[in-house]
């Protein structure tokens, strides 16, 4: 199999631009991710890249089960580049000059499902809740899906039992928002699911990303855009046209990662808590935006800290809260109207943790940049950048 010339891939590794600003190898002293299995469920992981070798863990085809499709229950082979991309950023060692994973100590568990378009009608039987359980009975902590459509994947029925199971295991699950806000932004699913962390995606800029979908469903936001991503299944080499709220998701699971590496005794709700908790903001924690949810994720501010106190371990910190009245959505220049963003689940936080240094950071320079989003606004910083949001109750 073809690779990516050195001096192009070690370009590649060069435009992974957010790691010198979330101080990846500070954290890298403290956690790599070491001991964590992150299932990523998508067109499968291709584990022969420079970056992957010795990271990938045997893997499921969901497509395979009793028998009832050809091949082997095992074949993981990818099929696009995309779950190999999330899978990188994730666990990536940065060998051959291949991407650099946020959480380089994890191990990848690569769960293969059928490539979807986010606005292709799936088949009702398409295998997302096979596969959930499929990566929480091969022993994921954390589940990234590195797929996503704009209607609800799988049968429901089969499909909230599965979310349940997956719940009642404590593994946290993780999937981007989508990138089609300019299409209509319409829900993203698995994001909107209830259980599911959905994320926005960033730029260079620190701000919100113009393609990352918003809505009641946002919950984190994190570095997407312009993050190389490997251009196909023949993996000679990567682009540069970035990975969006896939990329975002991977960054998302490899800092709970990091997190939960530091605390192994913590349970999901209390990693998810205190992401939330340290999210860069500079709003109430209870009042996300429609766009960068509860802010810009910074696992540094837990990995460093080790004065850090989590919150219960069973309170659920997107847990739905009731009696808060709905708020008019701000218009958002070049958007979709907001009718689309009030179909998705509601997930709000209950609160319960608390850390210090949780407040956003503010460096005062020319860097901290400010989103056309409407008639208000507000700045988050992630690791002395701007991240920058639209500000605006969610819809109740």
């Amino acid at each position: 199999m073809g690779f990516a010339p050195s001096a192009a891939a070690s370009d590649a590794q060069s435009q992974q631009w957010y790691l010198g600003p979330m101080q990846a190898e500070q954290m890298w002293k403290t956690s790599t991710g070491e001991g964590i299995k992150v299932a990523v469920i998508g067109t499968g992981v291709n584990p022969d890249t420079p970056s992957l070798r010795g990271q990938v863990l045997q893997g499921v085809d969901a497509l395979v089960k009793d028998g009832l499709a050809k091949g082997s229950a095992t074949q993981t082979d990818d099929t696009t580049g995309q779950g190999t991309t999330a899978a990188e950023l994730i666990a990536g060692t940065g060998k051959g000059g291949g991407l650099r994973g946020l959480a380089p100590g994890v191990k990848i568990i690569p769960i293969r499902v059928p490539a979807l378009k986010h606005d292709e009608l799936p088949d009702p039987n398409y295998p997302l809740a096979t596969a959930v359980r499929a990566a929480v009975d091969s022993g994921a902590k954390i589940i990234d899906f590195a797929v996503g459509n704009q209607y609800p994947i799988g049968t429901q029925i089969v499909g909230d039992v599965a979310f349940d199971y997956a719940v009642k295991k404590g593994v946290l699950m993780v999937a981007g928002t989508g990138d089609n806000r300019k299409e209509g932004n319409k829900t993203q699913y698995p994001a909107a699911y209830p259980h599911v962390v959905g994320v926005a995606s960033s730029g260079k800029d620190w701000e919100v990303s113009s393609t990352s979908q918003y809505g009641d469903y946002v919950d984190l936001a994190a570095p997407g855009e312009d993050v190389p991503r490997w251009c196909d299944a023949k993996f000679q080499r990567y682009c540069q046209d970035g990975g969006g709220t896939v990329a975002a998701s991977a960054l998302v699971s490899a800092s709970a990662a990091l997190v939960w590496s530091a605390h192994p005794d913590w349970t999901a709700n209390q990693v998810l808590g205190s992401l939330i908790d340290t999210a860069g903001r500079s709003w109430p924690k209870d009042d996300p935006s429609k766009y960068g949810g509860y802010g810009a994720v910074r696992p540094r501010m837990v990995v460093e800290n080790a004065g850090y106190k989590a919150g219960p371990a069973d309170v659920d910190p997107l847990a739905t809260e009731n009696g808060e009245s709905a708020a008019p959505e701000p218009s958002a220049a070049g958007s979709a109207s907001a009718s689309a963003a009030s179909q998705a689940p509601q997930k709000t936080t209950t609160g319960g943790t608390s850390a210090a240094g949780s407040s956003a950071e503010s460096t005062g320079d020319s860097n901290t940049l400010w989103m056309a989003l409407g008639a208000v606004a507000a700045v988050v910083v992630l690791g002395g950048g701007g991240l920058a949001v639209a500000r605006a109750r969610r819809g109740r």
